[in-house]
């Protein structure tokens, strides 16, 4: 992976002229990297100028090293901190993602199903009130300024009762305390109603449900248990919830697609799906092995190189229409690159060091049974309780935080620490799912890059930086993290 000038001896670095750096050659250029995110291309000769510290100080090259701290000065230091700083904000401000499931049952039966949801019949499976109260409260014990409250499943709508508790509970807690707190709910719509639609559309509810592309596709996908067509439901329900919440909801209802090997057909058809929506972008999401698509795997899912290869079609695909003057993003794409080109962290706990595991979310089951993240609830449903931190009526929020469990996550998702990732190029933008490398080898910590999700980051990664040395490429980039600052988006 990594890549030196065969003429460059390594007795020749010198190492009190050149700033630390992570490299690796892409193309014709060397890429190099630092830990406040900042990046160049060099010329392979320009690259041994730099490591020799021979660079001529009145060329650009020179001074945009030096403006990016890849040439050591300490007039500098003060600006490389401040962007650290700034990337790394998350540390220390206390959980903000707090997913609760207010049931397992659910009316479809998806082919990926995560949460290995249950029957629509089965019983004992809804929070019940007494469990939601204590759940709240133990969100509320979270330090930090910022509250997300998502309600999963099963299919939430099922327990409607428990939600409406859950958010007017929360909405007059808040009044005291006052968070910032935004509730999600996120939604297949098979059992949505206008009596629903309007008590959540008053309550400032932000909605998402799952539009996997096309009809034939998506219905394949995602199959019902009784006799309705869940795309045409899904993209009825979606049409209304978007009229409804227009001007009333700050945030615009979102959709999701799963990429099942049933996808590898269609990459322009399904983001079709999403622009003919008038949505802004689409997450195009790699399948996880977790619940019912362990099971299915050899059925629905593909290698890191095959879902590469369809990314990169419908990847294109947007940046055709982009080209066009239609701007539409690809979600993956637009959290990396506003890693790279801004000093904000995106918020996305997948790509962070540590993960959000813990410190960033936590996860509520409908018994309230506490997990360290959404992941960590699915294990518990394929019989593995590794990642349980306690229960909302006998533990704080304080005790789920310090568990040993919390502690030995958080130590696996430090790329500073993980063989590669510590040395990798793409350090500083990327991150790791410890609870993806226990499903995938029975341990948190493995050996990247020979994990297949480590493999897509990278990939993707590269494709971007590849992209980004087009300028007309980058204009589009920019505006995309344009897009993601609007007041409208989720």
């Amino acid at each position: 992976m990594y890549w030196l000038s065969p003429k460059m001896p390594i007795k020749n670095i010198n190492p009190r002229k050149v700033g630390f750096f992570r490299f690796k050659q892409l193309g014709q250029d060397c890429l190099l990297t630092n830990d406040a995110g900042d990046y160049v291309y060099l010329k392979p000769s320009s690259f041994d100028r730099l490591l020799e510290g021979k660079l001529d100080k009145g060329c650009r090259e020179y001074n945009i090293l030096k403006e990016k701290g890849f040439i050591c000065d300490n007039a500098n230091v003060d600006r490389i901190i401040e962007k650290y700083r700034l990337k790394n904000a998350f540390l220390g401000r206390g959980t903000s993602l707090h997913i609760i499931v207010v049931t397992l049952r659910c009316d479809h039966i998806c082919v990926y199903c995560h949460a290995s949801a249950q029957n629509i019949k089965s019983i004992n499976l809804d929070m019940e009130i007494d469990t939601a109260k204590q759940v709240v409260n133990r969100i509320f014990e979270s330090p930090g300024p910022d509250i997300v409250i998502e309600f999963q499943g099963g299919e939430p709508l099922l327990n409607f009762d428990t939600v409406k508790f859950i958010i007017e509970y929360a909405q007059e807690k808040n009044k005291m305390i006052n968070k910032k707190l935004l509730i999600s709910l996120v939604t297949n719509l098979s059992t949505m109603n206008n009596e629903r639609l309007k008590y959540l559309c008053k309550k400032k509810i932000s909605l998402c449900t799952s539009i996997d592309g096309p009809e034939a596709l998506h219905n394949k996908n995602r199959k019902v248990l009784f006799q309705l067509n869940s795309y045409k439901n899904t993209i009825r329900w979606f049409k209304t919830i978007q009229r409804e919440y227009f001007g009333k909801v700050i945030y615009r209802p979102n959709a999701l697609a799963t990429i099942t090997r049933y996808s590898f057909s269609y990459p322009e058809e399904i983001v079709n799906e999403y622009v003919k929506l008038g949505l802004e972008g689409i997450h195009l999401r790699q399948l996880n092995p977790f619940g019912l698509a362990k099971k299915a795997w050899q059925r629905i899912g593909y290698s890191a190189q095959e879902f590469i290869d369809f990314y990169k079609k419908a990847f294109d695909y947007i940046l055709e229409l982009n080209l066009k003057g239609k701007i539409f993003y690809e979600r993956t794409a637009r959290i990396f690159l506003m890693k790279i080109l801004t000093d904000e962290d995106p918020g996305y706990f997948d790509l962070r060091s540590p993960c959000g595991a813990g410190i960033g979310q936590l996860a509520y089951n409908y018994n309230g049974d506490v997990y360290t993240c959404d992941e960590g609830r699915m294990m518990s449903r394929m019989q593995d309780e590794s990642f349980k931190l306690g229960n909302v009526k006998q533990n704080s929020y304080h005790d789920f935080i310090n568990t040993d469990t919390v502690k030995a996550v958080c130590t696996a998702s430090v790329l500073d620490i993980l063989p590669g990732c510590a040395v990798c190029v793409y350090k500083p933008y990327c991150g790791v799912c410890p609870i993806y490398n226990y499903v995938q080898n029975g341990n948190i910590f493995t050996q990247m890059p020979n994990n297949e999700r480590c493999r897509v980051n990278m990939a993707i990664l590269d494709y971007l930086f590849e992209k980004l040395k087009d300028k007309k490429i980058g204009k589009i980039f920019r505006k995309w993290i344009d897009v993601s600052r609007g007041p409208m988006t989720v």
